[in-house]
């Protein structure tokens, strides 16, 4: 059984697929320009194309990369390839949008935790999805500020030397997010207590996220924020 939902201090984030919608921000963003061109794409399709030009050995600091990116998968997509489009693409980021339920459970929560982001994107997109989110984090940790991403665990090293300054462990920490890949598997061999959101349950696929060579399942497993925040209120009585 997991721990009693009461007895951690901290929560953990990922960000980028968990509280903010990046699949619609991608797909929008990618079927504007093919509007435009007078085409139309598949999301699904669009998404898949992306994981594999995303993950790769060139890649680089997130979502700067969607340039490169771009530019890979707009001939598969029937799309102009200018490097413009890509730039395009890249700036969506500052408009993405949190999921319905983010917002709202994220303000529940703080009033119980300290919020603590941990995302692969760079400093000046998660300024944005902060302020999207209605600004609840503690503390943030960034592929800026970390030096490395999600799996490494060095990512997570610097949060629980963090916690460990305010007098706290990784044990008082719950880490919540949507990705096996980069969180909920290696959070687990980390012996962190996590919490799965799984955004995709209604679709198939792992979509824009890289597959795991191994499902991990999870200490707690909601299919939405709004689930974790009910959980809260129900063990806090």
């Amino acid at each position: 059984m997991p721990r009693n939902l009461n007895e951690f201090r901290y929560m953990t984030f990922d960000v980028v697929g968990t509280l903010i919608d990046f699949e619609s921000g991608l797909s929008g963003c990618l079927a504007e320009i093919a509007a435009e061109a007078g085409v139309t794409i598949d999301a699904e399709e669009a998404l898949a194309l992306y994981r594999a030009a995303r993950y790769s050995d060139a890649t680089d600091l997130f979502p700067d990369d969607l340039v490169r990116v771009y530019t890979i998968i707009a001939p598969q997509l029937g799309l102009p390839a200018e490097k413009a489009y890509g730039e395009r693409l890249r700036d969506s980021a500052r408009n993405w949008k949190g999921f319905a339920d983010s917002r709202a459970a994220l303000a529940e929560l703080a009033g119980s935790y300290r919020l603590i982001a941990m995302t692969n994107a760079r400093r000046w997109a998660f300024d944005h999805f902060s302020k999207e989110l209605g600004e609840p984090f503690h503390a943030a940790f960034t592929a800026d500020d970390t030096g490395t991403e999600k799996p490494d665990p060095a990512f997570f090293e610097k949060v629980f030397a963090f916690v460990e300054s305010e007098g706290a462990s990784k044990d008082d920490i719950l880490h919540v997010a949507q990705s096996q890949y980069h969180d909920i598997g290696i959070s687990r061999k980390l012996g962190m207590t996590n919490c799965w959101i799984e955004r995709r349950h209604a679709q198939k696929g792992y979509g824009g996220t890289i597959e795991p060579e191994a499902f991990t399942e999870p200490d707690y497993h909601f299919t939405s924020m709004a689930g974790l925040a009910d959980a809260v209120r129900q063990a806090r009585g």
